[in-house]
């Protein structure tokens, strides 16, 4: 199995951001989008455990266990590796842009202006 091989958190990475783009989870992140309708509070009730299961689907092949533990684990290793690795920190960049709401973005023409300052 893919366990023993201990790959480089890059890879592993490449994978989760890959998950995301396939097509059935491209389409769940979408629908909790949907429900959370832009209110931060519900983005993350909605997106978050969307989002977590598909990053434990990847990283448990990987030896990460298979709950939110597991996710935090590989969070706070990347986390770890950003710092030395532009690679790394690029991807965990795009990884977060696609299931944060993109709160320091101006807002497309949703209306809601003042919301980020508060």
């Amino acid at each position: 199995g893919l366990a023993a091989v201990c790959p480089s958190p890059a890879a592993v990475l490449a994978e989760v951001i890959k998950a995301f783009g396939a097509p059935e989870n491209a389409q769940r992140m979408e629908e909790a989008r949907d429900n959370a309708c832009n209110d931060m509070g519900k983005m993350l009730q909605f997106l978050l455990p969307v989002a977590t299961q598909i990053q434990q689907d990847v990283i448990k092949a990987y030896g990460f266990s298979n709950d939110g533990e597991g996710v935090l684990k590989f969070a706070r290793l990347i986390k770890s590796y950003e710092s030395q690795d532009p690679e790394i920190a690029s991807m965990s960049g795009k990884l977060k842009a696609m299931f944060l709401p993109p709160m320091t973005l101006p807002p497309h023409g949703a209306g809601t202006g003042g919301v980020a300052a508060s």
